[in-house]
């Protein structure tokens, strides 16, 4: 997986929400910094698509005019508007067919190797029998981004025995992680702490702080499982290009 690169491959470009979070833009050029690290000779470009610049579509077309294939990975746990919308239009096809092409991957979650991290991220905070877990995420107006986070919420109460494990979203989606944590209390969780399905500390990692719970674990940028899920799905979408000799 970690091989040197071809030469000529198709680029990278890390496509994140964008935060006005210092520590949350610097945990995502961690993030990215590490990709380019485990794989030296891939060019790996950065881009956004909100707050911070440069936004993807950008970022591609510039890739396309060098005469480049394109892989976006979303640096995004599930499939929402910005994947499906966004990433979505900026990949679109150009008009001739021997043209470089651009293709996104999947978003990085749900992911058997995320899950592990979050059981990590609770052993690390001290959660144990007794504890009810709240799994909190972002949330979105679109469902199957719900879809995904619902997949990782199965996986984690699957391999979690210690204590039930219940699902409260950021926005987009109900029940909002305060309501999760509360009726975690109602239901008689001697302690109630919120696994962070979040990729970087930001805005929505604030809420979380904010919301009645015990404990809440830290985002999941920083561990080195991350990098490979990035790389495995540049490798699966970069797969799906035509086969053409490259410059």
């Amino acid at each position: 997986m970690n091989a040197p690169a071809p030469e000529r491959a198709p680029v990278l470009v890390a496509c994140s929400h964008g935060t006005d979070d210092p520590r949350g833009r610097h945990a995502i050029r961690g993030l990215v910094a590490s990709v380019r690290a485990a794989r030296p000779g891939l060019e790996v470009r950065e881009a956004f698509v909100d707050v911070q610049e440069p936004r993807v579509d950008a970022v591609v077309r510039t890739a396309l005019d060098e005469g480049r294939d394109v892989v976006v990975v979303p640096l995004l746990l599930s499939a929402g508007f910005h994947v499906h919308v966004d990433i979505a239009a900026a990949v679109a096809a150009p008009d001739a067919a021997a043209a470089p092409r651009a293709v996104a991957a999947h978003a990085l979650g749900p992911d058997p190797r995320l899950i592990e991290v979050l059981a990590r991220r609770l052993r690390a905070a001290g959660a144990g029998a007794g504890d009810a877990v709240v799994l909190a995420a972002a949330g979105s107006s679109d469902p199957r981004a719900a879809r995904d986070v619902e997949a990782v919420v199965e996986g984690l109460r699957s391999g979690w025995t210690a204590g039930p494990v219940t699902v409260g979203y950021g926005a987009g989606c109900a029940p909002r992680v305060a309501e999760a944590v509360a009726a975690a209390r109602l239901a008689g969780a001697r302690r109630v702490v919120v696994a962070s399905y979040l990729l970087a500390p930001g805005h929505f990692h604030g809420r979380l702080l904010a919301a009645g719970a015990d404990v809440v674990t830290a985002p999941l940028v920083g561990d080195g499982v991350l990098v490979d899920v990035v790389l495995d799905r540049f490798d699966g979408a970069s797969r799906t290009l035509p086969t053409r000799e490259r410059a």
